[in-house]
């Protein structure tokens, strides 16, 4: 993770990260093994971040 971090950092200037990660059907894994997101976010990105990663896709419970 640090590695993609290190990365990222570098070629995007994020000013911050959310990480998600989905276990189980319900929660949308399609895949049964670890997949974790690591997604850079800016200041604005989103009207409120409060709510976190939820937040970042439209739809009923994102903006």
């Amino acid at each position: 993770m640090n590695q993609a971090k290190l990365i990222l950092d570098e070629m995007y200037l994020p000013d911050g990260y959310s990480i998600g990660i989905n276990v189980d059907l319900d929660t949308g894994q399609t895949v049964m093994h670890a997949h974790i997101y690591l997604s850079p976010r800016y200041s604005g990105d989103v009207k409120d971040p409060q709510g976190g990663i939820r937040k970042m896709l439209p739809g009923p419970k994102g903006n």
